[in-house]
């Protein structure tokens, strides 16, 4: 299987029109854009039977002592963990474009609705959404809590001195649908369909709100 995006190149940096944040000069981040890039992919076994894909950043600080604290910095030696960006499953075989902007196009305080996603039809039962890891990470905030279903952008600590990569993957199934039900996440997707892949095939881009890392 081939992936790619006229969005970005294989281990470029992601626009900013891409992202959750943009970096700003007196604020550090400003919320940008937040569209979904454009995906396209090809050479799928014949035998496929729906597709899934899911987009995740490896990169993510395991401790959130130093995020975005004035006069400190998150260091590149610090472990990561994994954050999921977008989790859409029940593509049907047919299906192998996604447009720019068509899953998200800004930022929406407590996320967009879910599960049911654009682009599905009545016979194939409709593409779905799975909740992103923005879910866990606004819960505590008042204003922006809420299930973030689909899409949304990069946004990593603006004091991180290690760059970001943002994976994203499409899996050939010969499921006609994932064997989950209403709110679940990227971890769950993946063990769902263990066994059941029949090809893959990845697309990274990069990202950073530190301007020492992008310089």
């Amino acid at each position: 299987m081939k992936l790619w995006s006229k969005s970005f190149a294989d281990n470029a940096p992601i626009p900013g029109e891409f992202a959750f944040c943009v970096p700003d000069a007196a604020a550090h981040i400003a919320l940008s854009s937040n569209r979904n890039p454009d995906l396209h992919w090809e050479d799928a076994p014949a035998q496929t039977r729906s597709f899934v894909l899911i987009c995740h950043d490896p990169d993510v600080p395991s401790k959130g002592d130093d995020v975005n604290q004035e006069g400190r910095e998150v260091p590149a030696s610090l472990p990561r963990v994994d954050f999921y960006h977008w989790v859409l499953v029940d593509i049907p075989p047919g299906l192998t474009t996604i447009a720019a902007g068509s899953h998200s196009d800004g930022v929406i305080a407590r996320g967009k609705p879910g599960p049911d996603a654009a682009g599905g039809t009545a016979t194939a039962g409709g593409l779905r959404h799975g909740i992103n890891d923005y879910t866990g990470w606004f819960a505590s905030d008042a204003d922006m809590k809420g299930d973030y279903y689909g899409y949304d952008g990069p946004c990593p600590p603006w004091n991180d001195t290690l760059l970001h990569h943002y994976v994203f993957t499409v899996y050939a199934l010969d499921l006609d649908r994932v064997p989950l039900d209403g709110k679940f996440t990227g971890a769950q997707v993946l063990e769902a369909i263990r066994g059941h892949v029949l090809a893959q095939a990845s697309l990274t881009g990069t990202y950073t709100l530190n301007p020492k890392v992008a310089g």
